[in-house]
């Protein structure tokens, strides 16, 4: 049966409701209608990491939906410092079980970490497939030291946003300088005459852990949910990642026999960043393979 042409998408700004009623900012793209999308993008990030990928699945016929997790962009701060992973994922039920239908879910980093818990203890599948973003059970502790260093490194913000370009630069030295700063003016705020990431920095108490590598949620609580996720699972790593290796991304299909695996070529850990026409390409073949856009829910 043919379905009407799909128009140019479109971001939309929304707001949601998370665990207790927390305000959370989010933008969708396509017809409500269709099969949703939930992206969830990784700490000290916000939902406009994933602006790009949300219009090219919007485009693909799917309700793009991505939202600022707590404490993050522009978001609601818990008023009693809680980003624990139970906050996280009591977030992301409250806002599926206000969806349509089941989604697709999409997570980077922190927010591949909430889902791949959020759906391994979960009783049932609420959700029609996984992608995992650069994140898997078996973590590589340097990467993961790295990402909470730069995280801590700048909580003091930064003299001008050339500067934020400079720290951003020095990170991600396989991605070419922005020209501009507009795209990272998004992620930050000016108080006080300087210019800050916009999350709330107790954040950190909880991204951090006493054992290498331990970020947010402890490695045996992640193999347990992985082994126990049975949705069809497409597990997308940075070829040059130094978060998820090789030998963590096998680690990963064998406590879920059925996950796929694609490698981006030239990605670090923010893989959307890095390679977003081939992330989303990846993406989006898996999708229309086993979560069709217009498929009942």
């Amino acid at each position: 049966m043919a379905h009407d042409p799909i128009a140019p998408a479109t971001l939309k700004p929304i707001q949601l409701l998370g665990l207790n009623g927390l305000r959370l900012a989010g933008e969708s793209a396509g017809n409500p209608t269709h099969v949703p999308v939930v992206l969830l993008h990784g700490g000290g990030q916000t939902r406009h990491a994933w602006a790009s990928t949300a219009i090219r699945l919007a485009e693909a016929g799917y309700y793009a939906l991505a939202y600022d997790a707590r404490g993050h962009g522009d978001s609601a701060w818990s008023e009693c410092g809680d980003y624990s992973p139970e906050a996280l994922i009591g977030d992301l039920r409250a806002v599926t079980s206000r969806l349509s239908a089941r989604p697709i879910l999409v997570g980077a980093s922190m927010g591949g970490l909430t889902l791949m818990v959020a759906l391994g203890e979960a009783e049932e599948d609420y959700a029609r497939a996984l992608v995992l973003v650069d994140i898997a059970a078996r973590l590589e502790a340097s990467g993961v030291a790295r990402v909470l260093e730069f995280m801590r490194a700048h909580t003091s913000g930064f003299a001008t946003l050339d500067e934020a370009v400079d720290a951003v630069a020095a990170y991600n030295p396989h991605r070419p300088r922005p020209r501009g700063t507009e795209g990272l003016r998004k992620n930050l705020r000016h108080r006080d005459g300087r210019w800050y990431w916009h999350w709330d920095p107790r954040f950190l108490d909880h991204a951090t852990r006493t054992q290498a590598g331990e970020a947010l949620i402890q490695q045996e609580r992640r193999e347990n949910a992985a082994r126990r996720i049975r949705v069809p699972t497409l597990l997308v790593r940075g070829g040059s990642s130094d978060v998820v290796s090789p030998a963590g991304a096998r680690a990963l299909q064998e406590l879920i026999p059925h996950a796929e695996l694609a490698d981006v070529a030239e990605a670090g850990h923010m893989v959307a960043g890095d390679r977003n026409d081939l992330f989303s390409e990846a993406v989006i073949a898996f999708l229309h393979c086993h979560a069709p856009p217009h498929q009942s829910a």
